[in-house]
């Protein structure tokens, strides 16, 4: 493994963590109550822009640097598996179950809405600039 590659990822994990923090802050300072808002955003948001981000890189010419600091680092330090988990286990504690269920499953239906929705967000992108639209 090339140090540039590991540095990339520790650059772009860096700014996916702190871009992680502000805008989940940003968003759970907005709304009220106890529903992890900030976490369902950055992850929506996450999936697709990973998404996006791949399918792009199946037509452009990314180094392998440029590709992992941005889905590896920055993208894989913004989204957060562990405090979707953390979370639902939150409101399972406090007996909220019909919160759990869909804040758990809908971040997985969703996501996956996310992520087709940005493939196909970078496939018209692409076809754009290429002059095919």
């Amino acid at each position: 493994m090339h140090l540039a590659l590991i540095i990339a990822v520790a650059i772009g994990g860096a700014g996916g963590a702190v871009s992680r923090f502000l805008l989940s802050s940003l968003i759970s300072s907005q709304g009220g109550g106890t529903f992890p808002w900030g976490t369902v955003v950055v992850n929506l948001t996450g999936s697709f822009l990973l998404a996006f981000v791949m399918g792009l890189s199946e037509r452009l010419s990314l180094s392998p640097e440029t590709r992992s600091l941005i889905t590896v680092g920055f993208l894989g330090a913004f989204t957060t598996f562990s405090t979707l988990t953390y979370e639902t286990l939150t409101l399972l504690r406090e007996g909220d179950y019909l919160p759990a269920l869909l804040y758990s499953g809908g971040q997985l239906v969703c996501g996956l809405v996310a992520a087709a929705a940005g493939f196909l967000t970078a496939r018209i992108v692409w076809y754009a600039l290429s002059g095919r639209i």
